[in-house]
């Protein structure tokens, strides 16, 4: 099943929620206005109750009864749905409205000893039609004669006529109001989902050929500006690792098409006429040169490959810096004489990991150092074991040209060359820095490059320890 989208989801959120607000509202509203109604009744029928208690007061004698008759009635004048009724202690009807309506439990309540200054409004249906009333004792001025039960009762049918139509466009209005809220809502999610929507538009727009288009951070709330940061760096770097690609892949096809054009030139040319037998070795031995700077190239690209990938485990086993780059001093001490180039040591130290890798990667080091640096100068390599740190950190230092700054973090790239007009035949294909770079990163070292003042730096911390 697929899931809701996101706006379905904040638009059921937000209608859900107003839904519970406006019905809890129309209940409070509902309830409210009813209990006014009721305050209102009340009010009045106590009221009319302390009338007729003060008119029964001055009842002094059993023949005031008649004058008390037509004060009350007199007094309620205009009152047509209210209903009162006087009930003496002898249980005779002293006096009564026209029509009055009550229910019987209303007069007994007074009769089995309601205070005089308590009432509890009642309320019953009576012939179709709905009553709140209440009961109570009065007293008249006669001497030692007993409370009489007075009842009162006022017609609330306009009241709950009122009412009902009142409860009915309000849940009209409410009903009403969560259908606009849930449009509302929708919109509301809509257009605060805009930047997410440009952001999938930005993301659908990007191909191979087309990197370079980014979110802008300063268009976006700022709940999405982490998302959209996030979303720009993933787009340099895919850019910078396309063209990283796009460059590798051309240099790959330029370093593998010149042997192979090489070989392809001199078997052409052999075979264009009639040749001996030494002129045809000759011809081979060269191809075998070719074949063997292809097979070099492949390995080195094999070795990188499974670098990337996590694959070079190197061996743990203690190796002597010192002795390490010595030996290779001795293997280059030839080429280093020819150049005219002194090969200087310093220090000692000792690392944990693979010799044959680590000799692979100073002889890069080396061979790079000793091929760049002009006639009449040094080549230094200084082993510096750092005991704070616990790190020990070798450095090969040169004199020559200084590398551009543009250039440094780039060196060890595959196939990158600083100064391409200075590559030679005997350079390599150019990946002896980045199998470095890579030999130092699996034994879990850090390498780093300075040029300046005449003088370039390669440096490389190993831990003391490899960790595993």
């Amino acid at each position: 099943m697929r899931p809701m989208s996101i706006t379905s989801r904040l638009t059921l959120f937000f209608s859900t929620a107003s839904t519970i607000v406006l019905l809890v509202v129309g209940t409070l509203v509902g309830s409210l206005l009813e209990k006014h109604f009721e305050e209102q009744d009340l009010i009045e029928l106590n009221g009319k109750l302390e009338l007729v208690r003060h008119t029964l007061a001055e009842v002094r004698t059993p023949s005031d009864i008649a004058g008390m008759k037509k004060n009350l009635a007199d007094a309620l004048v205009g009152h047509p749905d209210l209903s009162v009724t006087v009930i003496g202690s002898d249980q005779h009807v002293l006096f009564t409205t026209p029509n009055a309506k009550f229910a019987t439990y209303l007069l007994e309540g007074a009769a089995i000893g309601q205070s005089a200054t308590s009432t509890k409004l009642e309320m019953w249906k009576q012939e179709g039609e709905t009553y709140r009333g209440i009961s109570a004792l009065a007293v008249t001025d006669i001497p030692d004669q007993p409370p009489d039960i007075v009842a009162l009762a006022i017609n609330i049918e306009n009241h709950r006529a009122f009412l009902n139509a009142f409860h009915n466009d309000l849940w009209l209005a409410i009903a009403a109001g969560i259908m606009l809220t849930i449009l509302l809502g929708w919109i509301a999610a809509r257009r605060g989902l805009t930047p997410v929507r440009k952001l999938t538009n930005v993301a659908k727009g990007i191909s191979a050929s087309h990197l370079g288009d980014r979110m802008s951070s300063s268009s976006v709330p700022p709940e999405l500006v982490d998302l959209a940061n996030a979303f720009n760096e993933m787009l340099s770097r895919l850019e910078d690792s396309f063209r990283r690609l796009s460059d590798f892949s051309s240099d790959l096809a330029h370093e593998i098409r010149t042997p192979i054009s090489n070989m392809m030139t001199q078997t052409q040319v052999s075979l264009s006429k009639e040749r001996s037998a030494d002129e045809y070795r000759e011809v081979l031995y060269s191809n075998l040169e070719e074949y063997d700077r292809l097979a070099r190239t492949i390995a080195d690209m094999l070795f990188l490959a499974k670098a990337d990938n996590g694959l070079i485990i190197p061996n743990s086993e203690a190796v002597d810096l010192r002795k390490e780059v010595q030996e290779l001093f001795d293997f280059y001490e030839a080429v280093a004489e020819e150049q005219n180039v002194s090969l200087v040591l310093a220090g000692e130290g000792t690392v944990q990991g693979d010799r044959l890798m680590l000799r692979r990667a100073l002889s890069n080091l080396l061979s790079n150092a000793i091929r760049h640096t002009p006639r009449h100068a040094e080549v230094k390599v200084i082993i510096r074991p750092k005991t704070a740190s616990g790190t020990i950190q070798l450095v090969f230092e040169n004199q020559g040209e200084n590398i551009a700054q543009d250039h440094l973090p780039r060196l060890f790239d595959r196939f990158y060359r600083a100064d391409a007009s200075r590559q030679k035949a005997s350079d390599g294909a150019g990946l002896g820095l980045a199998i470095t770079k890579s030999i130092v990163e699996a034994h879990k070292g850090k390498i780093r490059v300075y040029s300046a003042n005449g003088v370039t730096r390669f440096e490389i911390t190993f831990p003391k320890k490899r960790s595993k």
